[in-house]
């Protein structure tokens, strides 16, 4: 259960102010009156994403020798805490298509997540693990309960939720996270 739950804990305070949340903010105004074809987007989006996210991880540590693991993933989360620091934007406003409400939310949160910090965390989440089921639910419940309130409330709730705290927060938790692999601390979230 420590995996559901660091999994979710972790995911859902990174992703307050990612470009992931700020897609969903846009994606929840093109498609006014869509929200739940958008929110099964990304969450169809986000198992496969987070899915294959926790497959690599696994796969990371059975290939990797135990106290290799514990440092690079220790600096993964280092860098995790840095990167959750610098404000997300997005560069240019996503285009719709013709696949609906369902198909772009889908295909343009998959491709925005490729690469992301919560993705990454993911993979390290996957590595430290060896319930990928357990990470990749936490994860994708983690990215639910940021992203949902983002499509049915959006610019009001980013008006009233101090975006730039809760970079803090996220960095915070990346950082205790790596600190406590580092010096092999069982944290129980």
């Amino acid at each position: 259960m420590e995996a559901l739950f660091a999994s979710f804990a972790m995911v859902a305070v990174a992703e307050i102010g990612d470009k992931t949340q700020l897609l969903s903010f846009i994606l929840a105004a093109r498609f006014r009156g869509r929200h739940g074809a958008v929110i099964a987007g990304i969450f169809a989006a986000t198992v496969l994403n987070h899915l294959f996210a926790a497959l690599v991880g696994g796969w990371v540590a059975h290939a990797l020798g135990p106290d290799l693991l514990r440092w690079l993933l220790a600096l993964a989360f280092f860098a995790f805490a840095a990167w959750a620091l610098i404000p997300d934007t997005l560069e240019a406003e996503p285009k719709t298509g013709r696949y609906g409400a369902f198909g772009t939310t889908l295909v343009l949160f998959f491709i925005a997540e490729m690469g992301d910090k919560t993705q990454l965390a993911t993979v390290a989440l996957g590595a430290k693990y060896a319930s990928l089921t357990l990470v990749t639910l936490g994860t994708t419940l983690g990215m639910m309960a940021a992203n949902v309130p983002a499509v049915l409330v959006g610019e009001s709730l980013a008006r009233r939720f101090p975006l730039a705290a809760m970079r803090y927060v996220a960095a915070a938790l990346f950082a205790v996270f790596g600190l406590a692999i580092l010096l092999r601390l069982d944290l129980r979230i």
